[in-house]
């Protein structure tokens, strides 16, 4: 399967640092990313912590390795723990518009961004509770793990 998006206007985007999907506005729901299956480049992030800083230098990584690598690199976002709120409809944390506004962005562009249920739970959140562009995994480090199993790199800070 081709990639049916702009790459470069996205990339264009990014370096601007404008939006392009209006507040509230998210991709369509998915459960695989449209990447070549036969990528190949395949990298995990882990995102488990609700600080504005810590969530747009991830953000801004991934954006990078878009750049980079194009259709050839396959990325998903493990989040999980206070990063949760990043992909909440009505975070209880202080997540600023334009993070979220740039994870649906990166997930209209292929970005998968996988939600732990566990963390879930403890809040009491359903998938609902979420933007549709997420996907939910029973467990988040065992997301990781099964990935990288699949053979992506795994990439924390």
């Amino acid at each position: 399967m081709k990639n049916p998006f702009n790459r470069r206007r996205f990339m264009q985007w990014l370096a601007a640092g404008t939006g392009l999907v209006a507040a509230g506005r998210t991709a369509a729901h998915h459960t695989e990313t449209h990447f070549e299956e036969d990528s190949t480049h395949h990298i995990v992030y882990q995102l488990n912590k609700a600080d504005p800083r810590y969530i747009g230098h991830v953000l801004f990584s991934v954006g990078e390795m878009l750049r980079k690598y194009g259709d050839d690199i396959e990325i998903v976002v493990a989040v999980f723990a206070e990063g949760i709120h990043l992909l909440a409809k009505h975070p209880r944390r202080a997540i600023p518009r334009d993070l979220q506004q740039k994870a649906a962005s990166l997930a209209a562009y292929g970005v998968a961004f996988h939600a732990c249920n566990n963390t879930l739970k403890s809040l009491r959140w359903t998938e609902k509770d979420l933007f549709d562009f997420v996907q939910v995994v029973p467990i988040g480090v065992d997301d990781i793990m099964q990935l990288q199993k699949r053979g992506f790199a795994y990439i924390a800070w």
